[in-house]
């Protein structure tokens, strides 16, 4: 049995290596646009469509497949099925590359089209604000997405397509993701300026310290990594404060209410009170530089516009490491040389 489009004339080719797909590229758009807002009324809100022509949309996408893909609750909104869960990426693919083969087409290589990134909130302050910058200079008809959260949110949806791709420390991040490393950085001891480690020259023994209040920044994957840190340690924190904002922290450091481990070294090193704190770097235990990663899901083909803020990245983090072996070098031949 040969399934047809409803609106297919008589004699028109099948799906097939030969024939167009039995459903549109807009029916794909509104049931992502339904999958995402959770609802078909809010769904045709951001459409600006009824919310009858989304609701028949969908039908007649899941009519063509042969699935239900989500299910309607009444006042509730939709619930995707297992087969819309399965779908979801798939359309979203298609539609990246539909979007990609009318780029390439109009042939003026101008990048258009959106590029939707996330980034782990502590990561955010000082990596997003040049990199947009940069991407949005150098394309200006593009559109870039950008949201900041948690791991453990974000890289689901980079998983499931919903996000093309996110910027995070590479800890925990879903082994079947593709990765970029962008940089790499070794963790510290953030100290008030005041503390006897803060004085005293050259790396710190973290166990001298494990029985002083210790200020937890408050996030998963940071939580995991102090958690890792202090079992090569052989000890554990005191944690007297949590917060999960990295500046709340310094700012607590910063009078004298405890100390942290942090991957973070920011160009100041004044609070928001303007107090001064100091990162020691940490000689016991001896650990491995952490890399700062770009990942995306390598089941599709990226869209232009993620390819192209993924090379933007790249050849920024080129650019760094050059500068920084250069000032590398510079420090090792001395002055005057």
């Amino acid at each position: 049995m040969t399934i047809r489009d409803h609106d297919a004339p008589e004699g028109a080719d099948p799906p097939g290596p030969t024939g167009a797909p039995p459903f549109t590229l807009r029916q794909l758009q509104i049931f992502l646009a339904v999958a995402d807002a959770g609802s078909i009324s809010a769904a045709a809100g951001r459409l600006w469509i009824s919310q009858t022509a989304v609701s028949l949309a969908v039908t007649q996408l899941e009519r063509t497949l042969g699935a239900r893909l989500m299910v309607r609750r009444r006042a509730q909104g939709i619930q995707l099925t297992p087969t819309g869960q399965s779908v979801a990426p798939l359309c979203r693919a298609i539609l990246a590359q539909a979007q990609s083969l009318y780029e390439e087409a109009s042939g003026d290589g101008v990048v258009r089209g959106a590029v939707s990134v996330g980034c782990f909130s502590s990561l955010g302050p000082s990596l997003m604000p040049s990199l947009l910058q940069a991407f949005l200079s150098a394309h200006p008809e593009a559109r870039l997405h950008f949201r900041e959260d948690q791991l453990d949110r974000l890289a689901p949806d980079v998983v499931a397509g919903t996000l093309d791709l996110m910027l995070t420390y590479d800890i925990g991040v879903p082994p079947e993701l593709e990765r970029l490393p962008l940089a790499s950085c070794r963790a510290g001891v953030m100290l008030p300026e005041d503390h006897w480690a803060a004085r005293e020259p050259g790396p710190v023994d973290l166990r001298a310290l494990a029985a002083e209040p210790f200020v937890s920044l408050d996030l998963p994957l940071a939580v995991q990594h102090v958690d890792s840190v202090f079992r090569a340690a052989g000890t554990g924190p005191q944690i007297r404060y949590r917060s999960q904002n990295f500046e709340t922290v310094r700012s607590f450091v910063g009078r004298g209410l405890g100390w942290a481990i942090t991957l973070q070294q920011p160009e100041t090193d004044l609070t928001h009170e303007g107090l001064r704190v100091v990162v020691r770097e940490i000689g016991f235990p001896a650990l491995a530089p952490v890399r700062v990663v770009a990942a995306w899901s390598g089941a599709a083909p990226l869209s232009r516009a993620a390819q192209a803020f993924l090379d933007l990245a790249r050849s920024r983090a080129e650019q760094e490491q050059e500068q920084e072996q250069e000032r590398e070098q510079a420090d090792a031949d001395g002055p005057g040389s």
